[in-house]
């Protein structure tokens, strides 16, 4: 005897993959208009995909145009742009900060006497004070070493090749 779980499934298969007919009329003179042969699978799969597609080109909608704006909690473009301004403002104004705090410390040296006033130029004081790189160690490695020796090798003998100038 078969199990009862076999013949639910069984059945469920029957059911899905039986094929039925859809068909419009018109309703005055029963003229048909559409017909249609379905299975409950072929529903089920067209209505899965659909709602696929409805879900991928709305989240493109919402992710690409100015939609996007209208969410809560998104920013807007302009918000967006002033920040950004802002952000380069701030950033050139601490700059200027520093310039002029370097430029009063220097005064302030001069007025302590700590310094001579002869050495005091503004635009020497602040390019040491701000402007200075820090020190960079431009040793080259050992493949570098190896890498120009044979760089160096190979241009002494193609000038060892080459024919020189004036000569048949």
């Amino acid at each position: 005897m078969v199990p009862k779980k076999l013949k639910k499934k069984e059945r469920l298969k029957k059911h899905l993959f039986t094929k039925n007919r859809l068909v419009i009329l018109n309703d005055e003179t029963f003229e048909e208009l559409f017909s249609l042969r379905l299975t409950l699978m072929n529903v089920f799969v067209v209505v899965g995909v659909g709602a696929i597609v409805i879900i991928f080109i709305t989240t493109f909608i919402i992710a690409f145009t100015p939609l996007r704006e209208y969410i809560p909690g998104y920013p807007s473009t302009e918000l967006k742009r002033n920040a950004t301004e802002l952000a380069l403002k701030s950033d050139s104004l601490e700059f200027a900060i520093k310039k002029n705090e370097a430029y009063l410390q220097s005064i302030q040296k001069v007025l302590n006497g700590n310094l001579a006033y002869a050495k005091v130029n503004k635009d020497s004081i602040l390019a040491i004070d701000v402007d200075t790189l820090p020190d960079l160690q431009l040793t080259p490695s050992e493949k570098e070493l190896e890498l120009r020796k044979e760089v160096q090798a190979e241009e002494n003998t193609t000038k060892k090749k080459a024919p020189k100038k004036g000569t048949k």
